[in-house]
C-alpha cells in the first residue's frame, strides 16, 4: 500500500514495491553519528521532541458546512508527540473524517511471494553493473562518502549491487533516520484514533491500481534509462548535501504551529527527478497518469459530499500538495468553495 503525498508517491507505487522488498543479500550496518563527521554546521538545528500542537488548519466552506483540514508535513523530528486540542474537538465535533488519498494494488500476498525472485532481481541494475562501474567517479564518490555518514562504515555487497534509483531511496531513508526525521504516518494514525476513539465514521478514499502482469510491470521497471536513474540518484544527494537543516527547520515550524514560516519557505523535492525517471517509460506513464486523474477525482468528490451532507467535517493532506499552485486548495476554491487559512 502507498499513501501518497500523493501524486508524487503514487507515480512512484511499483517503485516503492520493488524498493522495499527483503534484502538477504544485504549485511547490517551499524548507525551513524550524525555528530562524528565534522558537520555541524549542517544540523545545528535542534528537533523539538515532546508533546507538539503543529499547525492550526484550513477552513473550507460553503452553504454554512465547513471542512477542516489538517495539513501534515514530510519529514518530522522522530521524538515528536503531535497533540492538539483544536484539531481532537474539530473531529470530536465532526460527522465524519476523510482519510488521506490511499493507493493499493491488487498483488494479494501469496501472489506477492511468487513474484519474490523477480523483485529481486529487479532491485539490481538490469545491466549487471555496480554502483562504482555505473557512476562518473566524482558522483559515485559523493554516493560512498553520504553512504558511510548515514549508513555506517561497514560495507554490504547488496548496496553496491542497487540499482541508482533504489540506492536513492534507501540513503534517504538513512539520512533522515540518522538526522532525527521520520516520513511515517505518525499525524494520520493519531487522527485516526482520535477519530475511532469518539465514534466518528472514517470515509476511505483508496484507488486500486489493477496490474495485470506484474511480472510485466516489474519488466517495464527494468526499462528505466539509466541515465534517468543516475540524474535520480544525483538530485537525491544534492539534497541531502544542501536541505537538511532547512528540511529541519521546516519540521520544527510544522510542530510549533508556524504556519506564516511554513507558506514562505522553499520545498525542494528531488523526487520530481526520480518522476522523470519513472515517466520516461511509456507503459508506466500511462497507466500512472490515469491512476493520479482518478484519485484526484476521488478525493474531490468525497470532499463535495461531506461538506454536502455534513456541518462540519474532517481531513488530513499533504501541506505541498494542500498549497501548491492547482494543488487541493485551488481545486476546491474552482468548485465554489470559500478557504479561510490558519
Amino acid at each position: 500500500m502507498v499513501r501518497p503525498a500523493a501524486s508524487r508517491a503514487l507515480a512512484l507505487s511499483l517503485f516503492v514495491l520493488v524498493a522495499t522488498t527483503a534484502r538477504p543479500d544485504a549485511a547490517p550496518l551499524p548507525a551513524a553519528d550524525p555528530t562524528a563527521h565534522g558537520d555541524s554546521g549542517t544540523l545545528d538545528e535542534v528537533l523539538v521532541t515532546g508533546e507538539r500542537p503543529g499547525p492550526g488548519m484550513w477552513r473550507v466552506s460553503k452553504n454554512g458546512h465547513d471542512l477542516w483540514i489538517l495539513a501534515t508535513l514530510e519529514p518530522l523530528p522522530k521524538q515528536m508527540i503531535w497533540r492538539s486540542a483544536a484539531a481532537e474537538a474539530r473531529i470530536e465535533a465532526s460527522q465524519v473524517v476523510i482519510a488521506p488519498p490511499l493507493v493499493t494494488t491488487d498483488i494479494g500476498f501469496f501472489r506477492g511471494l511468487t513474484l519474490l525472485p523477480a523483485l529481486l532481481r529487479a532491485r539490481k541494475s538490469p545491466d549487471g553493473l555496480t554502483l562504482e562501474q555505473a557512476l562518473p567517479h566524482e558522483l559515485y564518490m559523493r554516493w560512498l562518502a553520504l553512504r558511510v555518514k548515514y549508513l555506517g562504515s561497514s560495507s554490504g555487497s547488496g548496496d553496491e549491487q542497487l540499482r541508482p534509483m533504489l540506492a536513492a531511496l534507501d540513503l534517504y531513508q538513512h539520512a533522515l533516520d540518522t538526522t532525527g526525521l521520520t516520513d511515517d504516518d505518525s499525524v494520520w494514525n493519531t487522527v485516526e484514533k482520535i477519530a475511532r476513539n469518539q465514534h466518528v465514521p472514517i470515509l476511505p478514499v483508496t484507488i486500486k491500481l489493477s496490474i495485470a502482469d506484474p511480472k510485466i510491470s516489474i519488466k517495464q521497471f527494468g526499462a528505466i534509462p539509466r541515465n534517468a536513474e543516475i540524474n535520480c540518484l544525483e538530485k537525491t544527494m544534492e539534497r541531502l548535501e544542501t536541505d537538511l537543516q532547512p528540511m529541519r527547520q521546516r519540521a520544527n515550524m510544522w510542530s510549533l504551529g508556524d504556519v506564516h514560516g511554513l507558506q514562505s519557505a522553499h520545498y525542494p523535492d528531488e523526487r520530481l527527478a526520480c518522476l522523470d525517471a519513472v515517466f520516461s517509460v511509456p507503459e508506466l506513464r500511462d497507466q500512472l497518469a490515469l491512476a493520479r486523474l482518478a484519485i484526484d477525482e476521488a478525493w474531490l468528490a468525497a470532499a463535495d459530499a461531506a461538506i454536502a451532507k455534513n456541518e462540519t467535517s474532517f481531513a488530513v493532506l499533504s501541506m505541498i500538495e494542500l498549497q501548491q499552485p492547482g494543488g487541493w486548495l485551488d481545486k476546491l476554491r474552482a468548485r465554489g468553495y470559500a478557504v479561510q487559512e490558519p
